[in-house]
């Protein structure tokens, strides 16, 4: 099927889903109003449906990217993404012969960056989340290896282990998709007014190295001239890589302190990037805690089930 009709009938179901509310629309929504009250004060109906329908469009553009990124040349994906960001020029330089963690959240389209910065960066490794579905997992493996990614997978003996070996290797980028954690090992952090928990790795595999950790954000931009020629659509992305942020103050605190005070460090400046391009955060499950059911989560300190309390009683 042509690319561009596959695109077209992504956008279709995009759409539907968001006018029935379908599918974690309702969700979608409730992240959304916490960053845009967070930035802007408020949120009215009006702008959370815009923004949603914004978001729900960019989705659906990465499934149908990535339902088609083996019919593409080499080329054409590069003419699709380009680096920007204060931390770009900082980590092509020390991945010139070292190598570097990253922070990263459900933004834009990570298949695309990760076959992006195998060449503006260096080669990347990266963990996926194992699944229930042998075969649809076995298909995104596979996707992902044909655009020069190494794939962990969630649950693999040894994993942080794993990574922290492969970044003592020169010349590699260790990406990972950390805004959303809900397991014990999850760090409660501060973002948008609320809390959320995240995944712990990229504070820890820089810990474990002394390395600088790096932060990605990914959004959408509207192509033109030979690069839109060149790509072949109309829209491409935009990775940003924020940082360097230091390890070295870090490293005199006790290693669960740091590790958390890290993971605050880099969501603050992730978080900046969702605020900037809220439409391409593809957050559509519960994530802030006042949206969580506490009696499934475990080893919650005291001060957070605090704030549940304390907003509970607020709004009862």
């Amino acid at each position: 099927m042509p690319e561009a009709m596959l695109r077209a009938i992504f956008q279709a179901v995009a759409a539907v889903a968001w006018f029935f509310h379908a599918g974690g629309v309702c969700q979608l929504e409730k992240n959304l109003r916490r960053v845009l009250i967070s930035r802007d004060g408020k949120a009215t109906r009006l702008q959370l449906r815009r923004l949603s329908l914004l978001a729900m469009r960019s989705y659906f553009a990465y499934f149908a990217e990535t339902m088609t990124v083996g019919a593409r040349s080499g080329e054409q994906l590069h003419a699709r993404i380009r680096g920007t960001g204060d931390g770009f020029d900082s980590i092509r330089r020390l991945c010139a012969h070292g190598s570097a963690p990253l922070a990263m959240g459900h933004q834009g389209n990570w298949d695309y960056a990760g076959f992006w910065a195998h060449d503006a960066i260096a080669p990347v490794t990266t963990v996926a989340e194992r699944l229930s579905d042998e075969k649809l997992l076995q298909a995104f493996i596979d996707i992902r290896e044909s655009l020069g990614m190494s794939i962990l997978l969630t649950g693999e003996k040894n994993l942080t282990e794993r990574l922290v070996a492969v970044l003592r290797q020169s010349h590699r980028i260790v990406p990972l998709l950390a805004d959303r954690d809900l397991g014990r090992r999850g760090e409660f952090v501060h973002a948008f007014g609320s809390v959320i928990r995240v995944a712990p790795g990229p504070a820890r595999i820089a810990l474990e190295r002394s390395l600088p950790l790096y932060v990605v954000n990914m959004h959408r931009e509207l192509l033109s001239g030979a690069r839109r020629k060149a790509a072949g659509v109309r829209y491409g992305y935009v990775c940003q890589i924020r940082g360097p942020i230091e390890i070295d103050p870090f490293l005199q605190m006790p290693r669960d302190q740091a590790v958390n005070a890290l993971s605050q460090r880099w969501v603050d400046l992730w978080a900046q990037g969702v605020a900037e391009h809220p439409e391409d955060w593809h957050m559509m499950q519960p994530i802030f805690i006042e949206d969580l059911d506490m009696s499934r989560l475990h080893d919650v300190p005291q001060d957070i089930r605090a704030l549940v309390t304390d907003s509970d009683k607020m709004h009862g």
